[in-house]
């Protein structure tokens, strides 16, 4: 009989590595990982809700004015036009597009319903149905483009954002129209009523509708889940018999009325109708889709997230404010919270994969 002992014997007696990790601790820290990726996949809201939660809590123990009522109304004031503009975004981007025309439309918008009122003398409600339809055709016109000349979104909104800013200027003649010189309802949107302590325009209102209208269009309709198959996975969604050309342009068009409707919260924000304004309003609609969870590659986002995404543009920007911090640093952390909030879009995309 030999002495040397068997080969299985030998292996079942060797020791691990030492710089092996055990089994069940790679099985604990990748379940742990990937229940975190999960969570966040099935619930994008969860880590927006996180951030905005923590913004505030942070800028109320820095400056106690921060969480007092007639700040917190200042805060939702400051975003209603931006939060307006994002649930256009959003639609796009839901669709694996996006949108930079959105500023402009609403600019262009506004000066031309102050222009119908002031140089046309259209009665006030004349005006703003008229100011709204254009700004439903120029969505239109991006999704004739985007749909029929099949020209990426990227280009052609940057090319009517060019357009669209251009004819704002020969409009208005670069002038701004007073809202005194406009009828109630055109500056309407900016009045505000007490709720408690609170203070609410009307304009925080009509957005707050919408995002309930869109909550549910895209939730409980056929065309809300058209939206998301398409900007899942165009294709397929053809294949499944969804007229994605369709369903892509009525998304383009949508926007424009909403943009449209930005347009009028905007005037009765500035109480005027400016063709000077709006330069940032692209940037800060796209980063309140992204930081409410919403993924750049379509298929994956929800308004309710858009909502919290800019709140939290406007609580970082007011909180940044109160503690003294200057402008060019407020821009800096928004604009590291996008670089985060992409990042975190990769990570969680790599596990559904």
């Amino acid at each position: 009989m030999s002495n040397h002992p068997s080969s299985g014997a030998a292996l079942a007696a060797e020791p691990p590595p030492a710089d092996r990790t055990p089994d069940f601790e790679i099985r604990r820290h990748d379940s742990l990982g990937l229940r975190v990726q999960h969570a966040l996949h099935a619930n994008p809201v969860l880590g927006p809700l996180a951030v905005l939660i923590v913004a505030v809590i942070g800028f109320s123990i820095v400056n106690p004015r921060f969480f007092s009522a007639p700040n917190l109304s200042l805060v939702l004031a400051q975003v209603t036009v931006i939060a307006a503009l994002a649930l256009g975004q959003t639609l796009i981007i839901l669709t694996a597009g996006i949108d930079l025309s959105a500023g402009a439309i609403a600019v262009f918008s506004s000066i031309l319903m102050a222009n119908f009122c002031v140089k046309a003398g259209m009665p006030g409600l004349l005006a703003l149905l008229t100011g709204l339809a254009c700004g439903t055709a120029m969505g239109a016109i991006n999704g004739l483009l985007v749909t029929r000349l099949k020209l990426p979104p990227f280009i052609v909104t940057l090319g009517t954002l060019t357009i669209f800013f251009s004819l704002n200027a020969v409009v208005s003649g670069s002038a701004t129209v007073r809202g005194a010189d406009m009828p109630d309802l055109m500056t309407w949107t900016g009045t505000t009523f007490p709720i408690g302590a609170f203070r609410l325009t009307y304009g925080s209102v009509i957005m707050l509708l919408l995002f309930a209208v869109f909550f549910y269009a895209l939730g409980s309709t056929a065309w809300g889940k058209h939206v998301y198959a398409t900007g899942d996975d165009t294709e397929a969604a053809r294949l499944a018999g969804i007229r994605t050309g369709r369903v892509l342009f009525s998304v383009y068009t949508v926007a424009g009325l909403l943009y449209a409707v930005a347009g009028w919260i905007l005037i009765g924000r500035l109480a005027s109708a400016s063709p000077n304004v709006g330069t940032d309003y692209n940037l800060d609609s796209i980063t309140a889709v992204v930081l409410g969870g919403a993924s750049l590659f379509g298929g994956r986002g929800s308004v309710i997230g858009t909502l919290i995404g800019a709140l939290i543009v406007g609580v970082f920007r007011n909180g940044l404010q109160l503690a003294g911090v200057e402008v060019v640093w407020q821009g800096f952390a928004i604009g590291l919270l996008v670089l985060i909030a992409v990042s975190l879009d990769q990570w969680i995309r790599k596990v559904k994969a």
